[in-house]
């Protein structure tokens, strides 16, 4: 019998025992099923189609309009020391990364001449910051956190790079950046510039304070703006390179964030309320390390964290903790952990989640007090 008949067959008999031996009209589990729903039925209403489907609509513009080697080429082992931390520290906003990209991206700037610091502030900062990630979490927890973890996730990854390249000092790899990348789509600079400056408008727009006709009124005149320019400044090639980009990315993220929207509402029942308060129910040392050591151990798909931290949060968990695990979860899962290993080696390893679970705990404590 086949390796993946097994599993099949194994993940069968999970499901059926789980089902099997679950107590007849267990109401804990009819509670949390019907939890898991309602969550799921919220989002759709509340951020899917107003924050996430746009968020996706740049995402793929990203991925067609801005050339990946154009931007990793400046961390190469000739780059500026101040521009390869910065480029670094802001690309997975730039270059549209969520947690299962960024590790062969990771491994190919490092085999390709990069730096251990600047790849290590890359490999932190890229699945913390892109794009769809920001705005749920701004969506979702509020703009407080959500510019918490913009600026904390810079903040960590420019000293996790630093320290990591001080600790190790070691000669850059050997190596030299190619660009790979032909010029596919000729379009004007200011162009793309309208083009991106409507698509984040409208998701700015969607997140103000302001009558809902006001509000409505806008945000169809930034989406008419965007259809007109894709219509008649995009010819037909563009517009399906965007459009296959987008659904890629869709196909990625929706159904892992879907799961874990329900099961964040499913475990939110059986949460219990008095030791989530005492454990991470203040901005403390304690309740911050403890946070960013959960998040490490954790695997959050993208964007499933931020379904998870509103549980926690509607539980009684702190901002500053709250922070905490949203800044450790995604560069430290257990997957990544594994692939990192395989590429710095255990040592290495090691010292990098050691800091970043040191830095995620420090930025919860800072960031606590003025979320």
């Amino acid at each position: 019998m086949e390796k993946r008949e097994i599993m099949l067959m194994a993940v069968i008999a999970v499901v059926f025992g789980f089902f099997y031996f679950l107590p007849d009209n267990s109401e804990w589990f009819n509670s949390s099923v019907i939890a898991g729903i309602n969550l799921l039925g919220d989002y759709a209403k509340q951020h899917i189609l107003t924050c996430l489907v746009p968020a996706m609509f740049i995402a793929g513009a990203i991925a067609v309009f801005l050339k990946k080697d154009k931007i990793l080429k400046y961390l190469g082992r000739d780059a500026n020391k101040f521009l390869s931390y910065g480029v670094a520290s802001v690309s997975g906003a730039i270059l549209a990364v969520c947690s299962c990209t960024i590790l062969p991206l990771f491994a190919g700037i490092r085999k390709r001449g990069a730096g251990l610091g600047p790849a290590i502030t890359f490999l932190f900062s890229g699945p913390a910051i892109n794009i769809a990630a920001i705005f749920l979490t701004i969506g979702v927890l509020g703009t407080g956190i959500g510019f918490a973890r913009i600026i904390g996730s810079i903040l960590i990854s420019l000293i996790v790079g630093l320290a990591m390249a001080w600790i190790f000092r070691e000669d850059v790899e050997k190596g030299e950046f190619f660009s790979g990348e032909e010029e596919k789509h000729k379009i004007s600079n200011g162009v793309i510039a309208i083009f991106f400056a409507l698509m984040i408008g409208f998701l700015i727009v969607n997140g103000l304070q302001i009558g809902q006709s006001a509000k409505y009124y806008i945000m169809a005149a930034l989406g008419l703006g965007i259809i007109l320019i894709a219509m008649f400044k995009f010819n037909k090639e563009m517009r399906h390179d965007w459009l296959g980009e987008t659904w890629s990315f869709a196909k990625l993220i929706l159904p892992l964030l879907f799961i874990g929207v329900f099961v964040a509402g499913f475990i939110m029942p059986l949460l219990p309320e008095e030791v989530i308060t005492n454990l991470v129910g203040k901005n403390s040392v304690v309740g911050n390390l403890i946070a960013s050591i959960f998040g490490a151990f954790m695997y959050f798909s993208t964007l499933t964290e931020i379904p998870i931290v509103q549980a926690f949060m509607s539980k009684g968990m702190a901002d500053g903790p709250a922070l905490a695990l949203l800044l450790s979860g995604p560069s430290l899962s257990l997957p990544s952990m594994l692939v990192i290993r395989k590429i710095l080696g255990t040592k290495k390893t090691l010292v990098y989640a050691l800091l970043v679970i040191l830095s995620s705990t420090a930025a919860g404590l800072a960031f606590g007090n003025f979320i």
